[in-house]
């Protein structure tokens, strides 16, 4: 069982190790990890799925570490862990190209630094089976001779990640920058059929964590208790933050004077790009029956009744819109890699997405020039509120 202290996986480093066929991935992973994470052997095309693994690796810290198939892999079964392999770069935060010492760079290999430099991807070139060349080349800074067999430079290409890592950390904040020490927040957590038993979901807890770093003082209740728990306080909070399925609810009890927003908006901000986000959320008035409209959920989880995605949402636009749009369903790790096809893409928060596959997955609807908003901007916006729930950020010019 997990411990409750660990990093989850959203906010750890995602490391991605690429390369051709046997040029000796799975055995560098292996050898950085000091685990035996990957299989291997001398058959080419052994890593046939994406293997990913939540772990501490010095000196970096809590990292995932992402063993990928061969690039070069063929027939159309072939063509599928390719195309696996290429998706892993949408959630890589630093990547590891290996390549065989011996054989060199190829054109595949060429293709995939190309790829790294549009997508703005940090990257290592990693030369293995340095033990049998009879003569090295001088290298660049981002490049590195290595042995998985004998184990030369496995420390160093270590700290050359780790090098690495250290441009990623941007600070960023879910809600401490809205506020002041010592401010109070009540947040508002709806007790229902989708609340996972006994815990709290992740936005809600990683939000509170953030609220003591920052030392101001939260009050938790469910939306039927909240005018009773606003009414308790000795002092107005700084900011009401709600789940968003319970908007309308909460901001008919939140006096006007008192900020509000949701969990979802605040992620949005936290990994997302909100800016675009709002901007999709006009697309929502628009819909009109037989348009198709991709739900997107980063997580798994078994959909009950009354789920959000399947059952809320096309009730929610119904009344909004009068129209009966035609749903998709994806969630997890998958996402359609063909979002034309779509009017509308209505996302999830993201909490178990790290910054990077959000940030791409709002990036490729753009690109593909569909509109995308995530729950909680599209709640408000329905229900009439988007305007409130924006104002804790300032002004946002969406125009």
């Amino acid at each position: 069982m997990s411990s409750l202290n660990e990093t989850v996986s959203a906010e750890r480093v995602h490391i991605g190790f690429y390369g051709m066929r046997n040029a000796g991935k799975s055995s560098v992973v292996n050898a950085v990890t000091g685990q035996n994470l990957s299989i291997v052997s001398n058959v080419k095309g052994t890593t046939t799925d994406p293997v990913r693994k939540a772990m501490e690796l010095l000196p970096l810290g809590p990292v995932v570490i992402i063993d990928t198939p061969g690039l070069d892999d063929s027939g159309e079964v072939g063509r599928l862990r390719v195309k696996k392999a290429k998706e892993q770069l949408g959630r890589t935060d630093i990547a590891v190209l290996i390549v065989d010492a011996v054989t060199g760079l190829r054109d595949a290999d060429h293709d995939l630094l190309n790829t790294f430099k549009v997508r703005g991807i940090p990257y290592v070139v990693v030369y293995n089976k340095a033990d049998l060349l009879e003569e090295r080349r001088p290298l660049m800074d981002n490049e590195i001779y290595v042995s998985a067999v004998t184990g030369e430079n496995i420390y160093e290409l270590k700290e050359l990640i780790a090098s690495f890592a250290k441009g990623l950390t941007n600070e960023r904040h879910i809600i401490s920058d809205l506020i002041e020490p010592g401010d109070m927040v009540v947040l508002v957590v709806p007790i229902d059929e989708s609340a996972p038993k006994g815990r709290l979901i992740l936005p809600q807890q990683q939000t509170m964590r953030d609220l003591l770093d920052a030392n101001c003082i939260f009050a938790c209740c469910q939306e039927t208790e909240l005018l009773s728990t606003i009414q308790s306080l000795s002092r107005k909070p700084a900011l009401v933050v709600t789940d968003s399925q319970v908007f309308e609810e909460v901001s008919a009890i939140t006096p006007p004077d008192i900020p509000l927003t949701s969990f979802s908006i605040l992620f949005a901000r936290y990994k997302g790009d909100l800016y675009e986000l709002v901007k999709g959320a006009k697309k929502l008035a628009e819909l009109k029956d037989g348009d198709n409209v991709l739900m997107a959920e980063g997580c798994t989880h078994h959909r009950q009744c009354y789920d959000i995605g399947t059952y809320k949402f096309p009730h929610w636009i119904e009344d909004y819109t009068g129209a009966k749009p035609n749903y998709t369903y994806t969630s997890g790790l998958e996402y359609s890699d063909e979002l034309k096809q779509y009017d509308l893409v209505i996302h999830c928060g993201g909490c178990m997405l790290n910054e990077k596959e959000m940030r791409s997955r709002i990036r490729a609807a753009v690109e593909a020039g569909v509109p995308i908003v995530n729950y909680g901007v599209a709640i408000a916006q329905m229900h009439g509120i988007l305007d409130r729930c924006l104002s804790p950020f300032g002004e946002l010019h969406y125009d």
